[in-house]
């Protein structure tokens, strides 16, 4: 497996993958990969022949009192996991190789990103949207998969390759959770035993919701006061927890009611690392699908 470090030797590869018939596809990540990662590299083998993921911490979308510095990095050990996978090669850059001296150019983003995560993190989407567009240049013609847990952030990618028309089809792949239904995150790993165990309240909280959603509950109030309910007594801050409109983002006022299908979203923060989770509702299954457990306790006390 190759791993390229210029910008324009990945380019290269990619022409070169393409002049040979072959199909581009392309898993942009910040390295410290989990099996959610693999499950999208996993993911890109079904669509395409030449898979390469991106490794950058792109230091454009993390804010002054962000978490940069910490993030974890480790790409001997995110090499493994791509090959593991399946993946042909990875391009892993220096900043000043996607940055190079003099940059000024960012990519504008709307309404999509002005929501949620949006609201809470200035330049966030603009810095994603920018390193984004970089990493599509140099791609060429490919197909790219991104997880939904960045839901938000999927949408942004779909709406600006359709506002620029970049030659990259986007795929969204569902949210891999562990088996408690914890939706795996490289941050996981800033989590202490305990911590880890208070994050459960987030599957839970999104669980809640759901199931009432599935019995008939349209109201958007009700709908993230069951979530709410479930993290705000482990979460040291809670950034906010809002039903949306699952394509525009446009977020919902708590005495309107959704429609048939909606997304619930949520950034908290629990013991010190800040966590994302959302689910659209009527589409994705419930996180914590509690019937069975619920069988299987009346059968232990039948």
């Amino acid at each position: 497996m190759e791993i390229w470090r210029a910008p324009l030797d990945f380019r290269r590869a990619c022409d070169e993958a393409r002049q040979r018939g072959a199909r581009v596809g392309l898993v942009p990540t910040m390295g410290a990969l989990h099996r959610g990662h693999q499950t999208l590299i996993e993911e890109a083998r079904k669509h395409a022949d030449f898979i390469v993921v991106s490794i950058f911490v792109n230091p454009t979308q993390f804010g002054p009192n962000e978490d940069f510095a910490r993030y974890p990095r480790d790409l001997e050990g995110d090499a493994k996991k791509c090959a593991e996978a399946g993946a042909h090669g990875i391009f892993a850059p220096a900043p000043a190789d996607m940055y190079p001296p003099g940059d000024e150019t960012r990519v504008h983003v709307g309404a999509t990103a002005a929501g949620l995560c949006g609201a809470h993190r200035p330049g966030h989407f603009e810095g994603v949207a920018t390193v984004v567009t970089k990493l599509f240049a140099l791609v060429g013609p490919a197909i790219a998969l991104f997880g939904r847990k960045d839901y938000q952030q999927l949408k942004v990618i779909e709406r600006f390759t359709r506002d620029l028309f970049l030659p990259v089809e986007v795929v969204g792949v569902r949210t891999v959770r562990e088996p408690d239904g914890l939706a795996m995150s490289s941050r996981n790993a800033y989590l202490s035993a305990e911590a880890r165990a208070q994050a459960l309240a987030i599957p839970q909280g999104l669980s809640a919701a759901a199931r009432a959603f599935a019995a008939g509950e349209r109201r958007a109030g009700m709908l993230t006061a069951l979530a709410r309910g479930h993290v705000a007594p482990v979460a040291s801050s809670i950034d906010y927890v809002d039903v949306a409109d699952a394509d525009t983002l446009t977020v919902l006022g708590p005495e309107e009611h959704t429609p048939d299908r909606v997304l619930l979203a949520l950034a908290v923060r629990i013991g010190g690392a800040r966590l994302i989770d959302n689910m659209v509702l009527g589409e994705d299954p419930i996180p914590l699908d509690t019937t069975a457990a619920k069988e299987g306790d009346e059968e232990r006390h039948a």
